[in-house]
């Protein structure tokens, strides 16, 4: 597994398209992953400081995850099926030990952000669709 950060979000709201692109930590491979809209807004959102009035998803599932005592320890984009990635957390608790729960990369990219946790990309995934930066 490769590790990533969050590199860019681009909103093309003429195209109704947004891309997060991921760039390898120790390298210079990137890897753009079209989402929906409301995950591209609440990632940017989050980056920006801006403090919704009421907690949106993603501030609700961090806010659980810290009240029960969990961690994120690792988003992992695992997969890639019929053009649609796949992405798996990795969730430890003192009382249940490791839970990996299947997630969409945008989601948890967006949690991730949120409670400071590690991406990862599996290997196989960044060598065969990266560009170079």
């Amino acid at each position: 597994m490769i590790e990533v950060e969050l590199a860019r979000i681009i909103i093309d709201e003429g195209k109704k398209e947004q891309v997060i692109v991921l760039k390898e930590k120790k390298g210079t491979r990137m890897l753009p992953i079209v989402i929906g809209m409301p995950e591209a807004s609440a990632i940017r959102m989050h980056l920006s400081r801006t403090v919704p009035s009421r907690p949106l998803t993603h501030d609700l599932m961090s806010s659980l995850i810290e009240a029960f005592d969990v961690t994120l320890e690792k988003v992992v984009i695992d997969k890639l099926v019929d053009s649609t990635f796949h992405a798996k957390l990795h969730l430890k608790s003192k009382h249940n030990g490791l839970k990996v729960l299947d997630a969409r990369p945008s989601d948890s990219i967006a949690l991730a952000v949120r409670t400071k946790s590690p991406i990862f990309l599996e290997e196989r995934i960044l060598h065969a669709l990266s560009r170079e930066a």
